[in-house]
C-alpha cells in the first residue's frame, strides 16, 4: 500500500496525508524545501522528492480537476503562444467568425476544431467536447 506522509518538525516523514489540511501542510513544507534548492541526493533532496510522491499521489486521488472547455482551452492557447484574434484566421475562418467562435457566440466546428487540433496541438477531445455534451442530450 502507498504511503502518504507529510514531515514532523524534525523533518522525517512518519504521517499519512489524510486530509485537505494535512495536504496544505504538506504542500508548505514542499514549497520551503524548493527554495533552499537542496543538493541532490542530499536529506533535503530526498526528503522533497518523496513529499512531492506523496502529494502527488494524495492529489490523483482527492483532487478532481474539470477539463477546459474548448473556449477555455483555445483562449489558453492563445496567451500561452501569445496570439492575437487574427492569429485564429486560418483555423476558425473570417474576423468575424473568429470574434464570434472566441465570445461563444458561433460553435466550433468539425472542420474547425480539426485545425485548431492540426495548427495549435489543442486536444481534440476537449475541442470536440461540446459537439458530443450536445449530441447526447
Amino acid at each position: 500500500m502507498e504511503s502518504q506522509m507529510i514531515p514532523t518538525k524534525h523533518n522525517t516523514m512518519n504521517k499519512l496525508i489524510k486530509t485537505h489540511q494535512e495536504h496544505e501542510a504538506a504542500l508548505a513544507r514542499l514549497e520551503e524545501l524548493m527554495l533552499k534548492n537542496p543538493i541532490p541526493d542530499s536529506e533535503g533532496a530526498n526528503e522533497l522528492e518523496l513529499l512531492a510522491l506523496l502529494i502527488k499521489s494524495f492529489e490523483d486521488k482527492n483532487i478532481v480537476i474539470d477539463p477546459p472547455t474548448p473556449l477555455e482551452a483555445i483562449q489558453f492557447r492563445m496567451e500561452q503562444a501569445g496570439l492575437k484574434q487574427k492569429d485564429l484566421i486560418p483555423f476558425i475562418g473570417s474576423k468575424s467568425r473568429v470574434s464570434e467562435v472566441l465570445a461563444g457566440k458561433r460553435p466550433l466546428t468539425l472542420a474547425m476544431a480539426r485545425k485548431l487540433h492540426k495548427g495549435l496541438g489543442i486536444p481534440a477531445e476537449i475541442l470536440l467536447e461540446d459537439a458530443f455534451s450536445s449530441s447526447a442530450a
